[in-house]
């Protein structure tokens, strides 16, 4: 019948008005999810993010802003403009480089920047090494981040020479740019929870200028195992249950563990990273393996007591 209808003149009418009740029908439905959910896009772009339910409440507070905006403006109301830079506060691993990436890109989505790119900058690349340098250096980042996010990890190692250090002439460019362009423009400073919080009593003007300040707890080991079993799969690998079992136990021992410098979610990327090549020795060595024996990492894979 759908050959027939395709040869058919009439038919190719009926089947484009078809195709295009579809769309219609498509839409309908999509503007009617919207409307049960209006965080739905929100929640897809941070589906694989485990934990950070501050971060994403924040983000919706974001959104329902710029919308109602917008209808503010259709009245002819007067809308806000937001300031959006960030201070992120968390420990190794955390995922707060990842998130600023993200919020990138969901911010252009969302009009709030005009290119959308996330630019990673440290010490280095911000501080020169004679009067001068410093700022050209900073203005230089701050000009290739423009219309993104400018993302500065260890924020607080810039004020770490004190009152003398060119370090301080970063901080000020930085802040003068903050003020001057606040609107195609978002800054992200990063670091561990402890020194963050000293960086800001060291320059205590900084905090009110980060309407946004989020800290990113340590995982669970729960939560650690799901990103555990997430990146096997991404890499077209799966735990075995033992194997499973025996990482949970092992990831519940580190967590309660007091370690400032346990890495969180980079500590589980390089136990699955490791253990990709242990189960890759464990083939080759015994030369016949199945199909499924290439997809699945064990418990001797792990090799966790040496990590």
């Amino acid at each position: 019948m759908e050959t027939q209808m395709i040869r058919n003149k009439n038919g190719q009418v009926n089947i484009i008005l078809q195709e295009r009740k579809s769309a219609v029908s498509t839409k309908r439905n999509l503007e009617k999810g919207f409307k049960n959910n209006p965080f739905k896009h929100i929640d897809q772009a941070f589906s694989s993010f485990v934990g950070m339910n501050e971060l994403k409440e924040r983000i919706k507070e974001i959104y329902a802003t710029v919308v109602i905006n917008e209808k503010r403006r259709e009245l002819g109301l007067q809308d806000t403009k937001q300031v959006l830079h960030m201070l992120f506060k968390g420990n190794p691993g955390t995922g707060k480089t990842t998130v600023a990436r993200k919020l990138a890109k969901l911010y252009f989505e969302m009009n709030l920047l005009t290119k959308g790119h996330c630019i990673e900058a440290e010490r280095a690349d911000l501080v020169g090494e004679y009067i001068g340098q410093t700022a050209q250096k900073t203005r230089s980042i701050i000009q290739k981040a423009q219309g993104g996010v400018l993302f500065i990890d260890e924020a607080y190692s810039l004020a770490r020479g004190g009152e003398k250090d060119f370090g301080k002439e970063a901080i000020d460019t930085l802040v003068k740019h903050m003020e001057d362009n606040q609107h195609d423009f978002v800054l992200i400073l990063a670091g561990y929870p402890y020194e963050m919080e000293r960086f800001l009593t060291l320059n205590p003007g900084l905090q009110s200028r980060f309407p946004f300040i989020l800290d990113f707890k340590n995982y669970e080991a729960g939560q650690l195992l799901s990103i555990a079993k997430r990146m096997a799969v991404e890499r077209d690998y799966q735990l075995t249950r033992e194997a499973e079992l025996e990482l949970k136990a092992h990831l519940y021992m580190k967590t309660k563990e007091y370690n400032r410098n346990f890495a969180n979610a980079r500590y589980v990327r390089n136990v699955i990273e490791n253990s990709i090549r242990m189960h890759a020795m464990r083939l080759l060595a015994n030369e016949h393996f199945t199909a499924d024996d290439l997809i699945h990492l064990t418990a001797k894979d792990l090799q966790i007591n040496a990590m």
